[in-house]
């Protein structure tokens, strides 16, 4: 079923030509998105737009066939998306565990653990935690929210093969067992291949692979 659809968006950035241009796209929950493109492409521009938190020049963002600017932004990214940061966004005063629990509609210790974080880890303060067990966490707590869209920007960039591998895993499991939409953007080939839908985008358009 469609949940999301980009319909004719284009971005720019000051003085520079449009990133994005006319870009059309629809997705669907139950499916893995994976958004390739060479740096500077857009492509985490495009993951902003989509998350409401920025706002495209011309054209709309629709969830579930309606204008996420009707409701507000803040509406959308509340209720709507999870978002997994390439810069963590993670509370420095807190545990992974209360970093979780503050999306968590579960017990977030199994996650974190299934993560890869040991117990004792859990309950470190984040700020005591490497970079690739700090993307984890910020895994962790997009995981653990009951919203029907995830929003990944190079979500295995900072982490070993094999933890990569388990990610792509439990963000696959997320579409099809739990029929969220999930879109990533990567520059992995690996993750890309992975998905049940590719795009590429290049010169501001989007294309299917």
């Amino acid at each position: 079923m469609a949940i999301l659809e980009v319909r004719e968006i284009l971005y720019a950035y000051k003085n520079v030509k449009p990133v994005l241009s006319n870009v059309n796209a629809i997705f669907e929950t139950g499916k893995m998105y994976a958004i390739l493109g060479a740096s500077g492409s857009g492509k985490t521009t495009l993951l902003s737009l989509i998350g409401g938190l920025d706002v495209p020049q011309k054209g709309e963002i629709l969830f579930e066939k309606e204008n996420i600017s009707q409701r507000g932004l803040e509406y959308h990214r509340r209720n709507h998306v999870s978002l997994i940061f390439q810069s963590y966004n993670l509370i420095d005063y807190m545990t992974p565990i209360e970093n979780v629990e503050l999306t968590a509609k579960q017990d977030a210790l199994p996650l974190l653990e299934r993560l890869g974080l040991t117990a004792e880890e859990a309950k470190r303060n984040v700020m005591k935690l490497s970079g690739g067990q700090q993307q984890r966490v910020a895994i962790a707590r997009a995981l653990a929210s009951d919203t029907p869209v995830i929003l990944a920007d190079e979500p295995t960039g900072n982490l070993d093969e094999d933890t990569a591998g388990d990610i792509t895993e439990i963000l696959k499991e997320s579409a099809h067992e739990l029929n969220k939409c999930v879109i990533v953007v990567t520059h992995s080939n690996e993750l890309a291949a992975q998905a049940d839908v590719i795009l590429k985008l290049k010169r501001g358009n989007l294309h299917t692979v």
